[in-house]
């Protein structure tokens, strides 16, 4: 007789261990608030979402202009809320396309 196991012995429900693993992404915002609250510098600009900022917004948006997960991007839940307000507002002021056709040029007839 053999001692192998048969694989119908194994449980289903478990799933096979994998190499790797995902590692827990910080939030960027939360993290620069924190530094720049222990080190007392005045510089709130640059950790701060603000609608006005679209180049620190287009990092959260996807190629199809989608508002991309706080998986993805690693951010915490509320600063997930604020960051989806603010590209909603920068979407209705035009400085943020709705969708890759809307890049801003017109061409009506007037």
């Amino acid at each position: 007789m053999t001692t192998q196991e048969s694989t119908y012995a194994r449980t289903p429900n478990r799933r096979p261990k994998s190499r790797f693993y995902a590692r827990r992404k910080v939030c960027a915002f939360c993290v620069n608030a924190a530094e720049s609250k222990k080190s007392g510098s005045g510089d709130r600009e640059a950790n701060q979402i603000d609608y006005k900022n679209v180049e620190m917004l287009r990092k959260y948006v996807s190629d199809r202009y989608k508002i991309k997960t706080k998986r993805r991007t690693g951010t915490c839940s509320k600063c997930q809320r604020a960051l989806a307000t603010a590209i909603k507002r920068a979407r209705f002021l035009a400085l943020l396309p709705y969708t890759p056709n809307h890049q801003g040029v017109y061409t009506g007839t007037r």
